[in-house]
């Protein structure tokens, strides 16, 4: 077993072949274009989808973008985080624990609703 990290070259628009590490979590660049610019290299972990009835509600990746510039919030960087589809942000632990928080709390509500609908509906369902 290598002791060496392990590293990827991927081609790019702006600066040619560009090697860098490869975290062991990254799925791999399958789908990577070569005409991407080195500030958007990045590595993205599986998805963690929450699917109802075959539609993807959300969509989650741990994610890191190692020639990034320095990082608005949320938007990644180049310290790994945690992408959100359609969010649309890339959080911290502390905003993933907040997200999954409000998706407790938006499940108690569903429930709640459907308490509320299954009396109007007489204790149908």
């Amino acid at each position: 077993m290598s002791t060496e990290p392990r590293t990827v070259t991927l081609a790019t628009a702006d600066h040619g072949n560009v090697t860098v590490p490869e975290p062991s979590w990254c799925a791999g660049h399958a789908h990577h274009d070569p005409e991407t610019l080195r500030v958007d290299l990045i590595h993205a972990g599986p998805a963690v989808d929450l699917v109802h009835r075959g539609r993807t509600l959300l969509s989650a990746e741990l994610v890191q973008s190692p020639h990034a510039g320095p990082a608005s919030p949320y938007l990644g960087g180049r310290t790994p985080g945690v992408s959100v589809y359609p969010l649309g942000q890339t959080l911290d632990p502390t905003g993933l624990y907040c997200l999954a928080a409000d998706l407790d709390r938006y499940a108690d509500q569903l429930r709640d609703l459907a308490d509320q609908l299954a009396a109007a509906l007489g204790g149908g369902q």
